[in-house]
């Protein structure tokens, strides 16, 4: 497997005139998900329709980043302001739109086809004789995905389907940081040895958003809490020139050995993006063998994270419980005979 550059979780939102699927689908989904639920087609379209200038005003402050990177601004640095300032407006982005085909208002096709400018992946629910339309639009770069209501284990159908969207590095985001890494980085990130690796770190230390940058070489990672981690890389070929920068500040003869061995690593660099000029020596793994790379996850300072208050934990609790989303609709008018 590849490891997406950037990953943060998204929102799935699910339209279907029927209130007792919705409902089910409510209790069914996973908890680490933000589900929201319409019963009229108006309601999602107008929701979903608010989002565009919120993903590109989110885009515009990563490209920021970068740029004051080139001009010599340290990214790690950046990005934990980042996390902090934007607090949880970042999560409540919708990723994922399920929408049932036939509604009596508009088919499902009808209402993605409004969202002409949401940059989320859609799914369409079909029932038995919408199948042949669903292809056609698959087919035509329509939806990402179809699923007919009568496929057995429709439920854990739909939930992997809609996992692997939310999983699926975003085309923007990773052109946006690809620009840090250098070619032979990038190689490394791409092998899928690595890949897995990297895949089963994030998972051991309930990672739920990432960004891979190329200096320092590592992965600056979030969990579900709001403690904000740093995955240091290490390719073979470099670490000679990481035990130089432990000899200069210091290291032991034996300290610098067990960096050239692969069994240590000097976290100067992660230091120094953090404000201070002491860096420590920690054991280390060896992450995969083809290629060699070496890594070492450390905690960055809780004054430094986004906490307990900026977490996607906090946010998830925000959204409960899941309810059905209904524009509120205009009472009728007073009769004196009614």
């Amino acid at each position: 497997m590849t490891f997406p550059l950037y990953r943060r979780p998204g929102g799935v939102a699910f339209l279907d005139d029927d209130a007792a699927y919705l409902e089910m689908l409510a209790e069914v989904m996973p908890e680490a998900w933000r589900v929201r639920l319409f019963l009229r087609p108006a309601d999602c379209i107008n929701q979903l329709q608010q989002e565009p200038p919120q993903w590109e005003a989110d885009a515009w402050r990563q490209r920021d980043m970068l740029e004051r990177w080139r001009d010599g601004l340290n990214l790690v640095a950046q990005i934990l302001q980042y996390w902090r300032d934007d607090k949880t407006n970042r999560f409540a982005f919708t990723r994922v739109c399920v929408v049932d085909y036939s509604m009596p208002a508009m088919n499902g096709l009808q209402v993605l086809d409004e969202l002409v400018n949401w940059p989320g992946s859609r799914v369409l629910l079909t029932g038995q004789a919408d199948e042949q339309i669903a292809v056609r639009a698959f087919n035509a770069g329509l939806i990402e995905q179809y699923i007919p209501k009568q496929t057995p284990e429709i439920t854990q159908r739909l939930t992997d389907a809609i996992q692997n969207l939310l999983d699926a590095p975003h085309d923007g985001h990773a052109q946006i940081w690809r620009a840090t890494l250098s070619r032979e980085q990038m190689a490394l990130i791409s092998a899928p040895a690595l890949g897995r690796q990297l895949a089963a770190q994030a998972e051991a230390h309930r990672w739920v958003e990432h960004v891979v940058i190329g200096h320092p070489f590592g992965i600056l990672a979030l969990d579900a809490d709001g403690q904000a981690w740093w995955l240091q890389l290490e390719p073979q070929a470099r670490l000679a020139e990481l035990a130089e920068l432990a000899e200069c500040h210091g290291a032991s003869q034996a300290e610098i050995q067990s960096i050239r061995d692969g069994r240590c690593l000097f976290d100067i660099e992660l230091r120094l993006a953090l404000g201070s000029t002491q860096g420590a020596l920690h054991p280390a793994r060896q992450l995969c063998d083809g290629p060699v790379v070496h890594g070492v996850v450390l905690p960055i300072p809780a004054a430094l994270c986004p906490g307990a208050s900026g977490s996607y934990a906090e946010f998830l609790q925000a959204c409960r419980p899941r309810e059905l989303r209904e524009a509120a609709r205009p009472a009728p008018p007073f009769s004196p005979h009614a």
